[in-house]
């Protein structure tokens, strides 16, 4: 807990829970985005939400008052159709459990999507989920294909709800296939390492900001990075002093963060 904020230099950037609950914005949200780029830091949003486009996620910030470029924003459905890019064979088919946006990044890499008869199976949130796409995403992986998830949220924050995310369905699929998912977005670190390297920063002077202990704060911790902590989303204060490796930084929100990174900056 010893890291002091002024020496933070290049931030990955949570947005649900963070920047936004639903489609309302947080207090601050739009101070920290015009505070990062008046001051030059490198910034990149980093989020596990994989059911939006880059453009549309750009769309929806300006609509709270942020004006982001889609480069500066980094989706679990792009992480996972990059790290797929890497490693598949030209045209491999893939069964989807999510939604449209997670097919497009995936069509726009080369994939063919496919059904029980899939090299792989792609699951992140997916708020149209039936039985079907969970039967077939089953039998695709007990036939061999391999099971990579978009991320590993269990829950995603609403305005005034918490509802069931993309780790929810993932759990569904391992309990009927025994296989666990490997996991790309946070707190994965595949993604986050695309993440770092779009970034450049260099660990001492780099620091995620989320408001999850599982992925954001694990993940960061993985990657070698400070970590920050804001209570706006899912977890608590408690949890945060609670847990084996607790965050650098806990702040109650993004004005209070705010003010103290211009005092220490």
């Amino acid at each position: 807990m010893g890291v002091n904020i002024g020496s933070i230099r290049n931030l990955l950037v949570d947005m649900d829970g963070v920047l936004y609950r639903g489609h309302t914005a947080l207090p601050g949200a739009a101070d920290l985005i015009a505070y990062l780029q008046e001051r030059k830091f490198g910034y990149l949003l980093v989020t596990n939400n994989s059911t939006l486009t880059q453009a549309q996620f750009v769309a929806r910030l300006a609509g709270m008052g942020m004006s982001v470029p889609e480069d500066r924003i980094l989706t679990s459905g792009v992480a996972t159709a990059a790290y797929l890019a890497r490693r598949a064979a030209p045209g491999a088919r893939v069964y989807v459990v999510g939604e449209q946006a997670l097919v497009d990044e995936l069509v726009k890499r080369g994939f063919v999507m496919g059904g029980r008869d899939s090299d792989y199976v792609v699951a992140g949130w997916d708020k149209y989920l039936t039985y079907d796409k969970l039967a077939t995403a089953t039998l695709a992986i007990r036939d061999g294909a391999q099971f990579i998830g978009t991320n590993p949220d269990k829950t995603y924050p609403l305005e005034r709800d918490i509802v069931p995310g993309a780790g929810s369905i993932q759990a569904a699929i391992t309990a009927a296939t025994d296989v666990e998912p490997l996991i790309i977005g946070k707190p994965g670190t595949p993604g986050l390492l695309q993440a770092l390297e779009l970034l450049g920063g260099r660990p001492e002077d780099t620091a995620i900001l989320g408001d999850r202990l599982d992925t954001d704060i694990v993940g960061g911790q993985q990657a070698g990075i400070h970590t920050i902590l804001v209570l706006t989303g899912i977890s608590t204060r408690e949890e945060a002093l609670a847990c084996g490796q607790p965050p650098d930084l806990i702040y109650s929100n993004l004005p209070a963060l705010l003010a103290d990174w211009r005092d220490r900056g």
